[in-house]
């Protein structure tokens, strides 16, 4: 009898090794190849080391002295606020670094059924459920709940999260044009054939800074018998009167049927997302949302932290009306000096500027002058549509919004983006 690399080598020519070799260097020019290619097109994203908390002033790693933060998602700078750090350390100490399991298991803490019911008294919902994070909420709600028999209406610049998640599902698919409400009203027309109907949408859509119009939007599903769901990921926290997002913002509360959104942005920065809406959903998707039910719970630290900011919201809005001013100021000033900003009157602030080497290295500039922005590109925004994503935080000053706004003119004018 033949030993076995003798059989294998008669059988197909070349040893096992040498035929794992060859697929993996074949794998490894593809994967060069690919690179390469992003590299060429000035699309390569690298990534700066921040060596200290989050915060409108941060340390970079190579980069000397203090540095402006206008890049996080943090809109109210609770991330580094000292009660939300103290709420998470107490929860650590208590109820130890994680859970080890999934949340039908044994990883429901009374944490998390606090958090929950605070969230949907929040947003005057009947009930919410904790995710691992906004994506995994978005993951697991359309799948769960949308059937062969239904359809899904999507603007069509909603967030990769949306996306990936109504692709899991097999509703009927329409994909309306952004923001565009007749070609969402003849959508709706088309799919009046199916059982239900839900319109999909960002609240706040996070690349252009621009709002989706709610009230047009749930005056239209009411005709047509559809349901309204609403990502405010950039919203939450920040956006209407109290901040509970732009269904307030707008008068629309008690016509949105179901909200997704973070907690890894406004409230607290750490992590974690949420569907709140109506009880029998939310019981439903406890059953049947995958993300939920194969995620090990959130971390108790990280419950604390939002919990906490919660509270500090629900306590007093100042911090929130802060917001509008700041977000202003930059605006105004960035557009009297030939810029233009995307959207209107959110603190994503997307400074358009098309080409993608252009705002790469726009930013590498803003950062040797003590800015911290990034430049985004395809495939994160389209082809040709190449911007600096500014984001305002209630903590930044007046001084600092200057400052961000001197070293831009600097910069433009350097590049040939100014006169």
């Amino acid at each position: 009898m033949w030993a076995g690399n003798a059989w294998r080598a008669a059988l197909f020519g070349v040893p096992r090794g040498c035929r794992a070799q060859s697929a993996l260097a074949q794998l490894r020019g593809i994967l060069e190849g690919e690179l390469e290619g992003i590299r060429g097109a000035g699309t390569w994203k690298s990534e700066r080391v921040i060596t200290s908390r989050q915060g409108p002033h941060i340390h970079v790693d190579g980069v000397s002295g203090g540095i402006l933060n206008f890049c996080a998602n943090n809109y109210l700078g609770l991330s580094s606020h000292p009660k939300v750090i103290q709420a998470g350390l107490q929860a650590l100490e208590e109820f130890g670094a994680g859970l080890s399991s999934v949340r039908f298991i044994c990883g429901t803490r009374s944490i998390h059924k606090n958090l929950e019911a605070k969230i949907a008294r929040f947003h005057q919902r009947e009930d919410a459920i904790l995710y691992p994070s906004c994506f995994d909420a978005n993951a697991g709600l359309f799948e769960a709940l949308l059937t062969p028999e239904d359809a899904v209406l999507s603007d069509e610049l909603n967030h990769a999260s949306i996306i990936d998640g109504i692709r899991l599902c097999k509703a009927h698919k329409y994909r309306y044009r952004h923001l565009d409400m007749a070609d969402l009203e003849a959508k709706l027309q088309e799919a009046q054939k199916h059982r239900l109907r839900l319109v999909a949408t960002d609240g706040a859509f996070s690349m252009d800074g621009d709002i989706a119009p709610l009230q047009e939007i749930c005056r239209l599903a009411s005709r047509y018998g559809a349901l309204v769901f609403v990502d405010e990921c950039h919203a939450t926290g920040f956006l209407g009167p109290t901040g509970r997002g732009t269904d307030e913002l707008l008068g629309v509360m008690d016509q949105v049927t179901i909200i997704n959104s973070t907690l890894g942005k406004a409230l607290g920065g750490a992590s974690g997302g949420y569907t709140t809406g109506p009880e029998p959903l939310v019981s439903l998707l406890r059953q049947r949302a995958r993300p939920y039910l194969f995620s090990n719970s959130l971390p108790p630290a990280v419950v604390g932290c939002a919990s906490k900011a919660l509270d500090l919201l629900m306590e007093s809005n100042t911090i929130v009306q802060s917001m509008a001013a700041k977000t202003q100021r930059f605006r105004s000033k960035m557009e009297a000096a030939g810029f233009t900003v995307s959207g209107a009157s959110h603190p994503i602030c997307p400074v358009m500027l098309g080409d993608a080497r252009l705002a790469s290295r726009m930013a590498d500039d803003m950062l040797k002058r003590g800015i911290f922005v990034i430049g985004f590109s395809y495939p994160v925004v389209p082809k040709g549509k190449a911007r600096i994503r500014v984001q305002i935080s209630a903590v930044h000053s007046e001084e600092d919004i200057d400052r961000c706004v001197e070293a831009f003119v600097e910069v433009g004018r350097l590049h040939g983006a100014l006169p």
